[in-house]
């Protein structure tokens, strides 16, 4: 088995695993395994402010395997997550797994 190919295994059978990192969510319509990772997402996030004149940010980094999403979606795009509709605010294929971060806006 090469390289390529360990790395594929790895993400279906360990990373995108629901008994392991993920866990079933509907994106898109389509059930799928998804990873949700909140403490990341602060990581990046840290020292820019979310709250603006009494509108705060939504967002949350999932992780999918791009074989099961399908195309990567294109930033300002439309997601839904469980039935709750966010914008893609940024998208990067990381080797077969999509990073994908999202966000909706909500008054206080």
């Amino acid at each position: 088995m090469t390289f390529k190919e360990q790395m594929q295994a790895d993400i279906r059978n360990t990373f995108m695993n629901i008994d392991e990192f993920s866990e079933t969510h509907i994106v898109n319509g389509k059930e799928m395994s998804v990873t949700i990772d909140n403490n990341e997402l602060i990581k990046r996030k840290k020292g820019v402010g979310s709250h603006m004149d009494g509108i705060y940010a939504n967002q949350k980094l999932i992780y999918v395997e791009a074989s099961e999403f399908g195309a990567l979606p294109a930033e300002g795009s439309v997601l839904t997550l469980d039935n709750r509709t966010y914008r893609v605010e940024e998208a990067v294929s990381e080797d077969g797994i999509y990073s994908i971060t999202i966000g909706a806006n909500k008054g206080r």
